[in-house]
């Protein structure tokens, strides 16, 4: 891998050399390294583009890297990557995509990640997405997330995308059975005239399921984002879902939280606030000696940590 790719992973996946465990790491289109283990296996798929990545019963501290990098100017892709995670399991999965494109063709990845996951298992899922390059090609990713959690199993997903992405549709669907949760947490900052689409669905079918979705976003300049949030209450169960926006220059964000109860015994709630930086924030830290770009830059910094 050149130095550029290098970067790349670093960022979407903090690696700065082939990590312990078990690992793929993908570069314009194609696998570049993998490595197995005892108890995790991946498999290149035959049918399409992806890999199917099978975690045995019984697997604990265990973690699995499967990042994409994409370096040449208007390459573009669509993966289909399957987790099967069996009972019992406690792994972490660290996915993401780095693209860097200074020519003048639009580069794109899409995925698909489905998760199968057993009983009684523990599963965080981290998906960090990152832009660089100073060519007039955009910068697109659109992942799409597919998530069958197992009963009394628990799965966290993080997912983070801060800079230089220039078009988004992220779209997670979620659907738990009995005693299942799941925790999404949401960072986001678009600017110049970027786009991001976030969609959540979460069914929550099992009893005693629960669901928390919290987004974090700010908008810069002149892009715009949209939130869209749905929790299904189909059974004695817990939703909550939450979007906290910074809006800042002639940016543009919308919420659209939604929860449907089914059963008499779903407890759910939803919450939305779009506001601009206080001015007494700014205030404050510059009465500490910070100019008002590093007021405004440190607030944003402690919002999205």
């Amino acid at each position: 891998m050149d130095d550029i790719q290098k970067n790349l992973l670093e960022q979407v996946a903090g690696l700065h050399e082939m990590p312990a465990g078990a690992y793929n790491i993908r570069a314009n289109g194609q696998s570049v390294d993998r490595s197995t283990t005892a108890h995790i296996d991946i498999v290149t798929k035959t049918d399409k583009q992806g890999i199917d990545i099978v975690i045995k019963p019984g697997t604990k501290k265990e973690s699995v890297h499967i990042p994409v990098v994409l370096s040449q100017s208007g390459l573009t892709e669509m993966v289909y990557n399957d987790f099967y995670v069996g009972d019992d399991c406690d792994v972490t999965i660290v996915a993401g995509c780095g693209i860097h494109n200074s020519g003048d063709d639009d580069s794109r990845h899409d995925g698909v990640h489905s998760f199968f996951i057993g009983k009684n298992s523990h599963v965080k899922y981290v998906e960090k997405h990152y832009g660089s390059g100073d060519g007039h090609g955009s910068r697109i990713m659109n992942p799409e997330t597919v998530v069958e959690v197992g009963e009394n199993s628990f799965m966290e997903m993080e997912t983070v995308q801060i800079k230089g992405v220039d078009s988004t549709k992220r779209l997670t669907r979620a659907r738990l059975a009995d005693g299942a949760k799941i925790i999404v947490t949401e960072k986001l900052m678009t600017h110049g005239t970027q786009t991001a689409e976030t969609s959540f669905r979460v069914d929550l079918d099992g009893q005693d399921s629960s669901a928390n979705i919290v987004s974090r976003s700010v908008a810069r300049d002149d892009s715009t984002q949209l939130f869209l949030s749905k929790i299904n209450g189909n059974s004695r169960c817990k939703g909550h879902s939450e979007c906290d926006g910074i809006i800042m220059d002639r940016a543009r964000i919308s919420a659209i939280p939604e929860i449907t109860a089914g059963d008499l015994d779903a407890e759910l709630i939803h919450e939305a606030a779009i506001g601009k930086i206080a001015g007494e924030q700014i205030t404050k830290l510059m009465t500490l000696g910070l100019t008002e770009a590093e007021a405004e830059a440190q607030i944003v910094n402690g919002f999205l940590r």
